[in-house]
């Protein structure tokens, strides 16, 4: 292996962070009020340390979520591996923990709001795997823990001294300050309920089983600094035995943001999948809608090529079709993302602000399409 996989395996496999010690399982019907009792990360001064043994991760085309950026992580107990797949999640064992905060930038505190930076993008982390307290404000992290009988979700708000955060089934919210240039917008950043957390984690509707949308082979395929290499965080876990079954290819891994990353289309199909697919699919939660925005799905009506609507009242906007190739401005998909209005906007959950960089991709990809309904 490579000198960096060394370096990384060491830190994976040892008590390496001031804070160290053993990650717990805490059993699913009394999860901890406290996140610093799963031993998965700690507040040390001013950063954020994760411990020995959790890996932190990066996805190609993440979910957006009112600009948050985010910090995922993983860990799974020794000796245990994550089953690799080539079309859906990794098959991750039981006693696997993974985790999701989302943090922005600081700018400033004033009048009881506090003022963050508005930027697409993931949580930054130093080589050492900590993250700086000083420049970011850690609003929710979201965990996903594997026992025999299933996945179960338990939300943490982080507190104001932003030293823990604390369990709450119920959810929260808090008023914050987008900040871009010299624009300001003031939204709701809402944590979802337990509850909630199936509006986008049962993506297969009849099984009704949480289960993580995020780690899937196209998503993982991409280097990830944290590693000191180019390779694919793939091909970094298998190294270190964290994933079994990987031969070394993986479905290509598309950036939606990146436009020298892929062509237009691969890039809008990508969001779509990552931002509505869990839902939309032949299984999911709006599976009546027929409209099926997985990413290896066909580009026929069931897409929303010149597909009407169903059941939509008026978050159709009085547009004709779902997608009318050419005609991003009579498009239900372009109209609905546009919104903030809850019994519009899609996604439904997870979003206050209306995400400008998304509609453009969306739109100028439906802009570039040929035909006529």
């Amino acid at each position: 292996m490579q000198r960096a996989v060394l370096i990384a395996l060491c830190a994976l496999l040892t008590a390496c962070t001031p804070a160290s010690r053993p990650v717990v399982l805490h059993p699913a019907d009394s999860p901890p009020t406290l996140l610093s009792a799963w031993g998965l990360m700690f507040v040390n001064g001013s950063s954020l340390e994760l411990n020995g043994g959790v890996i932190p991760y990066e996805l190609n085309s993440p979910l957006f979520s009112d600009y948050a950026l985010k910090l995922r992580t993983v860990w799974t107990p020794r000796h245990t591996i994550a089953v690799y797949n080539d079309d859906r999640e990794l098959d991750f064992p039981v006693g696997t923990v993974i985790s999701k905060t989302f943090l922005y930038e600081k700018l400033t505190e004033r009048d009881g709001l506090l003022y963050v930076r508005q930027k697409d993008g993931e949580a930054t982390l130093e080589n050492d795997g900590s993250l700086d307290l000083n420049s970011h404000v850690l609003m929710e992290t979201r965990l996903l823990v594997r026992y025999d009988d299933g996945w179960r979700a338990f939300p943490y708000v982080w507190n104001a001294s932003q030293d823990d955060a604390t369990l709450e089934i119920a959810g929260d919210q808090r008023d914050i300050v987008l900040v871009q240039g010299d624009t300001d917008e003031h939204i709701t950043y809402i944590v979802p309920d337990a509850n909630q957390c199936a509006g986008c984690h049962v993506t297969d509707h009849t099984a009704k089983e949480l289960r993580p949308i995020g780690p899937k082979a196209w998503q993982l395929n991409r280097p990830y600094s944290w590693w000191g290499n180019a390779e694919s965080q793939l091909a970094n876990w298998a190294a270190i035995g964290v994933v079994g079954g990987y031969n070394g290819t993986a479905p290509e891994g598309v950036r939606w943001s990146d436009p020298g990353d892929a062509t237009l289309e691969q890039r809008a199909r990508a969001y779509l999948d990552a931002n509505c697919a869990h839902c939309h699919n032949s299984r999911g939660a709006a599976d009546t809608s027929a409209l099926h925005l997985n990413i290896d799905a066909p580009l026929d009506r069931l897409y929303g090529i010149c597909k009407t609507p169903v059941a939509v009242g008026r978050g159709s906007g009085d547009r004709p079709y779902d997608i009318y190739p050419g005609r991003p401005h009579d498009s239900i998909l372009v109209f609905r993302m546009q919104h903030s209005d809850p019994a519009i906007a899609m996604p439904e959950l997870g979003r206050s602000a209306v995400h400008a960089e998304g509609v453009k991709v969306i739109s100028d990809w439906i802009a570039a399409m040929n035909g006529d309904c």
